[in-house]
């Protein structure tokens, strides 16, 4: 079920989105760069956004789908938090 997992920290649930969008195992740290790393293009960034709405049940405006808001986990939690 979608929505906040209190066991898990914002890092976390980020990362378990990231893992179901992969389809693999990966652990980045907070600080790598997700689109260097090749685990989010541009063309996928909409995608992952999609997945990020339903884990925080949140709405990220289209003016927000850039790369750099979403370059890394600790970029991706602090744009979270923002939002709520």
């Amino acid at each position: 079920m979608p929505g906040k997992k209190p066991h898990m920290s914002d890092q976390d649930r980020i990362v378990e989105v990231l893992r179901q969008f992969a389809g693999k195992p990966i652990a980045p740290s907070p600080e790598e760069s997700l689109f260097e790393s090749g685990l989010l293009d541009s063309f996928a960034l909409a995608d992952f956004v999609g997945g990020l709405e339903r884990e925080f049940s949140i709405r990220v405006p289209d003016s927000d789908l850039t790369p750099r808001k979403f370059d890394t986990v600790a970029r991706i939690e602090a744009y979270l938090q923002s939002r709520s």
